[in-house]
């Protein structure tokens, strides 16, 4: 096991895993803004569907407080005998 292309290869790339371990983070990475963007259209999403059935839910309950509406619609008003 000790091929030197092996050796190269370990030597290698415990140096690539200590430099991205100390090296500084500058902002966020791909990968956190699209966690963050998920949650975000997350909760948008919840707070629509949420609005939505509030909404529907008073118009429901207007309909049945007021029968429905339904009419005629009158005769426009102002109308000339």
């Amino acid at each position: 096991m000790n091929h030197p292309w092996i050796v190269y290869l370990t030597a290698y790339l415990s140096d690539r895993v200590h430099r991205a371990r100390t090296a500084p983070t500058r902002g966020a990475s791909a990968v956190e803004w699209v966690i963050i963007t998920a949650i975000i259209a997350a909760v948008a999403l919840g707070l629509a569907t949420l609005i939505r059935n509030l909404v529907e839910q008073q118009s429901a309950d207007l309909e049945q407080t007021f029968g429905g509406g339904g009419g005629t619609g009158g005769d426009g008003g102002g109308g000339a005998p």
